[in-house]
């Protein structure tokens, strides 16, 4: 078959997929109910954050507090079904709106179709930076810079979609021997990171790069590593109506959303995500998860960190480095300021 027919054939498919994946968006706004919906409010050039959680009433103070001061002007927030006192804390805040669901997490697409009909009605013509609870944007020049002018400069560039690794952040010693408090910084206590062992390759179908390695993969996925959590993440677009996430924050379509490297050895502007999952809250969450069975291929991930946890809380090896700064993550060829002088 010739190259232009299966490039074609290609094409055609992940259209077909695009707006399948826009038609189940669409139907399932029939599951979310308006707690509180200020999207009135939202600006013209406003930069939105968007979220699903369950349970996250203690991480809630700082995420918002961390994306507000990098320059997060609105928050859209779907509530699964939370019972720890998260939709009303977050219904009280002026700069949220929150919208609640019992429905079935797994069924929704791990959260990615409310959040794609959120993305669809509300999101367009907005940067648009779509995280978990546990996830904190670090970018070049953010202690300097606010988020605003890096966006501004992506659109200087005419560039619509901006990487951002999922860097898994530790402590050092056991993970319960640090009580986390609500509204406390959680990299006072995950303050650690591997600097390397990461693994790179490129979706075909896609066109993403699929990242693996970190902590997680050498504690809880050493005999499978093909089996360990995707770090490759996608999470701030400039939105258009058409674009969708496929799956988590790792791929969208159109194709050409993907493509945030340079295929030619160059390096283009990317960040990070920190990721402070492993607090002392962690055993708590992955059990509630395990029994719950919401999350992808029955919870696989959830199960390994469950078993992992009898043995050892301990990620900190003699590798490990204790963050900085965004330099820092440059140094290491984590992060990249591209052209963005």
């Amino acid at each position: 078959m010739p190259r232009w027919l299966k490039r074609f054939r290609r094409r055609l498919r992940l259209r077909a997929r695009r707006q399948g994946y826009l038609l189940r968006a669409i139907r399932s706004s029939r599951c979310l109910s308006a707690v509180a919906d200020r999207t009135r409010s939202i600006a013209p050039r406003a930069i939105l954050c968007l979220a699903t959680l369950r349970n996250e009433r203690i991480r809630l103070p700082y995420f918002l507090d961390y994306h507000r001061h990098l320059g997060i002007d609105h928050f859209l927030i779907v509530d699964n079904g939370s019972d720890d006192g998260s939709r009303e804390w977050l219904a009280a805040q002026p700069d949220v709106s929150l919208w609640t669901t019992t429905a079935s997490y797994r069924e929704s697409r791990f959260g990615m179709d409310w959040i794609n009909w959120l993305l669809f009605r509300h999101g367009t013509g907005h940067w648009c930076l779509t995280v978990d609870p546990d996830e904190f944007l670090v970018y070049p020049h953010c202690g300097s810079r606010p988020l605003r002018a890096l966006t501004d400069w992506l659109d200087s560039s005419a560039i619509r979609s901006f990487s951002a690794m999922l860097l898994d952040m530790y402590p050092q010693g056991p993970i319960a021997a640090q009580p986390y408090a609500e509204g406390q910084d959680p990299f006072e206590i995950a303050s650690w990171f591997d600097p390397a062992n990461y693994t790179i390759r490129k979706n075909g179908e896609y066109g993403n790069l699929w990242i693996q390695g970190g902590p997680r993969a050498r504690a809880f996925f050493a005999d499978d590593p093909v089996r360990a959590p995707a770090l490759n993440k996608i999470p701030l677009v400039r939105w258009r109506r058409h674009y969708v996430y496929v799956s988590s924050t790792h791929m969208l379509l159109p194709r050409g959303l993907n493509l945030v490297y340079d295929e030619n050895g160059g390096e283009k502007a990317s960040g990070v995500l920190l990721h402070a999952k492993f607090l002392s809250t962690f055993a708590e969450k992955s059990a509630e998860e395990m029994q719950r069975g919401q999350h992808y291929a029955d919870s696989r991930e959830y199960l390994a960190y469950h078993q992992g946890l009898q043995d050892q809380g301990d990620f900190w090896c003699p590798q490990s480095q204790r963050y900085r700064d965004w330099r820092q993550l440059e140094d290491l060829g984590l992060i990249s300021r591209g052209n963005w002088a």
